[in-house]
């Protein structure tokens, strides 16, 4: 019973819970049995959640009694561990933050939890969501659950490796520069970017302040793409009724897709990925083509310009008289290069508001171009799931450090636009290979519709 309630989707859970099929005791533990069986090798889950059963059993009373707790009844999810849930440890993978207990939710986790959703645990993260490879001084590793010697990805590599593994139905990711996307390609699961500002930051640490605002994102991950269209409504504060991905009326939107962005080679099996989604919209009635978007290219420079010294600003600011708190994936972004003179300050300033503007114009030529194409198919980085520990990667003949192997997914923060990613193929040595699915400003709509032409044509699972 345990492996055939773990398997299920969560919109068929709650169903299930709904008509009094399972109950919500049932299927959370369910899951705390393949928690304990599998977790220990994966180290995807760090805390389980004090009062998961309570809750259970308070939604099953409820039921009982007639009453509906909302869309999400009874549902276990799971939750990245830079996001505040309240009386649940919260460590965002610092020693500063071991023994956190926060005060209140995270607005994202109070509306799920309003729509019925009880919190099953937390995820592993890399240090303050830094780099893309999940490990912490707090928790240490995470693996990939398809290759134990291979990252599940960062930052949001805990979520996706537990989704993965059948530890949790579905959960709650972050994204500044493919956190949600790059673990999730890496980890063969869906998962949603939203556009930037669609859901609230508010709770996650590191904070989506100053121009770290302009890239942020909270996001659902998920086995598939119709539990993402079931969440992100309930947490931008929508509906949450499934019509997101209903059939449109209209003909397909066109498509354009692309292997190669200028900055970064992508292995055979990531463009293979790419190809193949193409033409599975293409007999789905999509107009595709091949072609390179205007600015994406640029996307990955103005990451680093925008974002890079904020974020470090940030950190050092957060760990200041407790550097020797910090890991060693955290020690670089804390060496300040001595105390900056006002010239300097103003210097900086000045890079940030060119980049600023710079953006903008860029910005506004890519969304001139996507009125006539809506939706735009790229890889979700350069390769498959690294090796651990890994600095660099090499496709190609290229060797390319992990960063810029990621740049597919930075150019589309740095614009603020929803992608999702579903899995597609897996490569040669079986490990998966995905697509990012883009649209314009709040069409998570059309993004959320293309990526489930792609799951269905792909039958990854």
């Amino acid at each position: 019973m345990d492996d055939e309630l773990t398997s299920k989707p969560a919109t068929e859970l709650i169903q299930l819970i709904k008509t009094g099929a399972t109950c919500a005791v049932e299927v959370v533990e369910s899951y705390l049995r393949r928690i304990e069986r599998i977790n220990p090798s994966l180290n995807a889950i760090v805390t389980i959640s004090p009062d998961v059963l309570d809750r259970a059993r308070a939604q099953d009373a409820r039921r009982r009694e007639g009453s509906d707790a909302g869309p999400l009844h009874g549902l276990p999810i799971t939750v990245k561990d830079t996001i505040d849930t309240e009386a649940i440890r919260t460590t965002y993978g610092s020693r500063l933050f071991a023994d956190n207990l926060p005060a209140r939710d995270a607005k994202v986790i109070a509306r799920l939890k309003a729509a019925g959703a009880i919190i099953l645990g937390k995820t592993n993260t890399p240090e303050m969501a830094l780099p893309y490879e999940t490990d912490n001084p707090v928790f240490g590793r995470t693996n990939n659950p398809h290759d134990p010697h291979r990252t599940p990805g960062g930052s949001s590599g805990g979520e996706a490796a537990a989704v993965a593994a059948r530890l949790s139905p579905a959960g709650v990711g972050s994204d500044l520069s493919g956190s949600i996307r790059v673990p999730a390609h890496f980890c063969g699961i869906a998962a949603l970017k939203p556009t930037t500002a669609a859901v609230s930051m508010d709770g996650h640490v590191p904070r989506a302040a100053g121009t770290l605002a302009l890239g942020g994102s909270i996001g659902p991950m998920a086995r598939c793409v119709a539990d993402l269209a079931l969440l992100f409504p309930l947490m931008a504060e929508g509906t949450g009724d499934g019509s997101v991905i209903a059939a449109e009326k209209d003909p397909r939107p066109r498509v354009a897709w692309f292997v190669e962005n200028g900055v970064a080679p992508v292995t055979p099996a990531v463009a293979d990925a790419v190809k193949r989604a193409a033409q599975m919209l293409a007999e789905a009635g999509y107009e595709v083509c091949e072609e390179l978007p205007p600015a994406i290219g640029e996307g990955p420079r103005l990451w680093v310009e925008l974002f890079s010294r904020a974020a470090a600003e940030q950190l050092r600011n957060l760990y200041d008289g407790r550097e020797q708190d910090a890991g060693p994936g955290l020690l670089p972004s804390l060496r300040p290069g001595g105390a900056a003179t006002f010239e300097e300050k103003i210097a900086n300033a000045e890079s940030v508001a060119k980049a600023i503007v710079e953006r903008e114009r860029l910005r506004e030529e890519l969304l001139r171009w996507m009125k006539k194409t809506p939706v735009i198919l790229s890889p979700v980085s350069a390769t498959t799931a690294f090796a651990h520990g890994a600095q660099r990667v090499e496709v190609q003949g290229h060797s390319l450090s992990v960063f810029r192997s990621c740049s597919y997914s930075q150019a589309i923060n740095v614009f603020g636009l929803p992608a999702a990613t579903v899995p597609v193929l897996r490569d040669p040595e079986g490990l998966p290979a995905g697509v990012q699915i883009i649209g314009g400003p709040f069409n998570e709509a059309a993004v959320l519709r293309a990526a489930q032409v792609i799951e269905k044509s792909a039958e990854f699972f």
